[in-house]
C-alpha cells in the first residue's frame, strides 16, 4: 500500500501493472479456478520458459471467465510464472472500469499492431479467435468451435515468428448454460447477444453466480512458424494453419470430455 501511495510501481506501456494483477486480480480469479471450477490443468510443459508464444484457445460461457481462469492458471503452474497478456474484443475497451482493470492486468485491444508489439517483446499473447460467436453460442452448441475469423492472429504469430500454443478449455459451457438469446434486447442494449440461463435474469444478480462446473485445461504442443515468416501475407498458408490450430483444439476438446463425463463431478 506504502509504494501504491508513492507511486514506487511499474506500469508498461500497454497500462499492465504486475503489482496489482500479483495482489488483488490474481488471488480473486484463484478462488474460482482452484476451488469453485476445481480445475486440473495439464500441458504446461508445451508453454514456454522465455521468449514469445501465441496461446489460442476456444472461448465460451456466456460471461469470458475463461480468459481470467486460464491467464491465472497458466501464471501459477507454469514454472516461471509467466504472464498472459489477452487480447480482447473493442467492446471489452468501451466499457467502464471493465477498461480499466483488463488494461491493469495486461491486456489490450486484439489487433495485429498491439499483438505483434507485445510479441517481439517477447511476451505470452493470448487470444481467443471465435470471439463473441464462442462466447454467446447457445448451450446446445456447447464444445463446437465457431468460424476463426480471418486467421489474424495467426498473421501476427508468423510475422514475428513466434510458435503458436493451442489450448483447450472444458467446463466453461456450463457456468452459465445460453438457453435463448434475446436479440431485440440486445441491439436495443448494443449488447453482442442478451443471454437467458436456468438462473438469469430469473434470480436477478444471483444469476450471475457461476455453477460449479468441474474444469479441465489442456496446453498442446507448440507449433512452430518461424520457417513460415515470408508467408505471413500468404492467404493459403494462413488459413491452412489457423484451420490444423482450430483442428487441433476441436479433437483435444473431445477428448477431455471424454475424461469428464460428468460436467458437476469431483
Amino acid at each position: 500500500m506504502r509504494r501504491r501511495l508513492s507511486g514506487d510501481y511499474e506500469v508498461d506501456e500497454f497500462g499492465f501493472d504486475p503489482d496489482l494483477t500479483d495482489a488483488v486480480f490474481h488471488p480473486l480469479v484463484r478462488l474460482l479456478y482452484r476451488d469453485w471450477f476445481r480445475t486440473e490443468v495439464s500441458g504446461i510443459e508445451h508453454v514456454p520458459d522465455a521468449g514469445a508464444g501465441l496461446v489460442v484457445g476456444n472461448h465460451s460461457g456466456t460471461v469470458a471467465l475463461d480468459a481470467l481462469v486460464l491467464a491465472t492458471a497458466l501464471h501459477d503452474r507454469h514454472p516461471a510464472h509467466r504472464y498472459l497478456r489477452l487480447l480482447g474484443a473493442d467492446l471489452v475497451f468501451r466499457m467502464p472500469v471493465v477498461s480499466e482493470i483488463a488494461r491493469k492486468t495486461g491486456g489490450t485491444v486484439a489487433c495485429n499492431p498491439d499483438a505483434e508489439r507485445l510479441l517481439g517483446n517477447g511476451e505470452l499473447v493470448g487470444v481467443f479467435p471465435e470471439g463473441f460467436k464462442g462466447v454467446g453460442k447457445l448451450y446446445s452448441d456447447r464444445y463446437k468451435l465457431q468460424r476463426f475469423g480471418r486467421g489474424g492472429f495467426v498473421s501476427a504469430a508468423l510475422r514475428t515468428g513466434t510458435p503458436i500454443v493451442p489450448v483447450a478449455i472444458v467446463g466453461g459451457e456450463e457456468i452459465y448454460p445460453m438457453l435463448a438469446d434475446i436479440k431485440p434486447l440486445a441491439r436495443l442494449l448494443k449488447l453482442p447477444y442478451f443471454p437467458v440461463t436456468p438462473t438469469f435474469p430469473w434470480l436477478g444478480p444471483l444469476g450471475m453466480v457461476p455453477l460449479p462446473s468441474k474444469w479441465l485445461i489442456q496446453f498442446c504442443p507448440p507449433i512452430p512458424t518461424a520457417h513460415l515468416r515470408d508467408s505471413a501475407d500468404d492467404p493459403l498458408v494462413v488459413f491452412n494453419l489457423a484451420d490444423q490450430v482450430r483442428e487441433t483444439i476441436q479433437q483435444t476438446l473431445h477428448q477431455l470430455l471424454e475424461r469428464r463425463p460428468d460436467p458437476f463431478g469431483p
